[in-house]
């Protein structure tokens, strides 16, 4: 008979691959590679995920390795930019071509007006100007434009050929934008010209399956699927299944694990943690409810901007937080969506107060308020 796993035990398995059981010790590009990345579309958010697991790390610290090339910010998985190591990058986004696009095509901005390009064509256009200097896509887009129309494009619209380049390209965003406690816009060039090396030639699709199950499974193909934006997925994990683990949940549906993974026994101890608004725990299964509330669902969140950060109490979503700034003092204001027992108060205090001396290290006053 199939081993069956709890919600719990989902849970704490999830939450121990994703180092957030206890704090991990790992080095910071190794913790990136073991995660298969972070979602990282805003400029600084995900700077928390990194914080709220490894031990002993600074913001500045993980910004120089932006700096040094070790990590990079692209455009991967559901074709969302996503912080990985130098490594990971050269193969992951071979593999991710296809959800990108598919996010190109089916865009309803940009979409319809590339629709007939030679894509082939734009690429050779486009691949010399981004190698020259990193440009912005105001700046790509008006030199593509320019080109287009000598080369009988016709008029396309500067921003959708911008954006065409940067689906059918492998472009990092450069420094400084990403880098902490700096801003600059947002401009790019190729991963190659970038890192010195080429994209992999030989990506795998196992590898792929594999490294995601190490860092979020037990899980399903949807699963699988969610998270990378791929589909067809099956077949690969079927050609995998003899290498797997084979286990269903509550509802009866199969999940996979790689053998050896942790799974930890479903009362071990889950302190709080506070998430940042697009952490990957939050976003990279098609069935949420080893994490998701139905509290948290009540928030619909989809029509919130800016996005909370939320909070993690026993392994589940219990709650939102934001950090404020207003010159010398920073605010940790958090929100749980039921009112809290002392003993939970008082250690979600504490995780605050980890938050703050990370994120708001240079403010004279730091203070934490719960609100209802």
């Amino acid at each position: 008979m199939t081993p069956m796993l709890t919600r719990r035990a989902l849970n704490r398995a999830t939450l121990d691959r994703q180092l957030l059981l206890a704090r991990s010790t790992l080095p910071v590009v190794e913790a990136v590679e073991h995660l298969v990345g972070l979602q990282a579309q805003t400029p600084h958010s995900w700077y928390v995920g990194l914080g709220v697991r490894l031990e002993d790390v600074r913001p500045e610290q993980i910004g120089q390795l932006l700096l040094d090339r070790q990590l990079v910010r692209i455009a991967l998985m559901r074709s969302t930019i996503h912080l990985v190591s130098a490594r990971d990058c050269l193969w992951l986004r071979p593999l991710a071509q296809p959800v990108l696009d598919r996010d190109l095509f089916s865009n309803h901005t940009h979409g319809e007006p590339v629709q007939g390009l030679d894509m082939d064509e734009l690429v050779a256009a486009a691949r010399p100007l981004v190698k020259e200097k990193p440009r912005t896509s105001k700046e790509l887009g008006a030199l593509l434009a320019e080109h287009g129309r000598a080369a009988g494009w016709g008029d396309r619209p500067p921003a959708s050929l911008a954006y065409a380049a940067r689906n059918r390209m492998a472009l990092v965003q450069v420094p400084p934008r990403g880098v902490w406690g700096r801003s600059g816009p947002i401009a790019h060039t190729t991963a190659e010209a970038w890192l010195g090396r080429s994209l992999a030639a030989d990506a795998s699709l196992e590898e792929m399956v594999l490294r995601y199950l190490a860092a979020f499974g037990p899980a399903s193909v949807k699963d699988v699927q969610k998270w990378s934006g791929l589909t067809r997925l099956r077949e690969v994990v079927n050609r995998l299944r003899p290498r797997l683990a084979v286990f269903t949940d509550d509802d009866g549906r199969e999940l996979f694990d790689v053998p050896h993974a942790p799974r930890p026994d479903p009362d071990t101890p889950a302190p709080p943690r506070l998430l940042y608004d697009f952490d990957n725990l939050l976003l990279s299964h098609a069935d949420r409810s080893r994490v998701i509330t139905d509290a948290f669902r009540a928030q619909n969140y989809a029509t919130r901007r800016p996005l909370p950060g939320i909070v993690l109490l026993d392994g589940f979503t219990a709650g939102d937080w934001q950090l404020e700034r207003e010159r010398d003092t920073a605010t940790l204001l958090v929100r749980p969506y039921e009112q809290l027992a002392s003993r939970d108060k008082d250690a979600l205090a504490e995780e605050g107060e980890r938050l703050l001396d990370f994120a708001a290290a240079d403010a004279a006053t730091r203070d934490i308020r719960f609100e209802s």
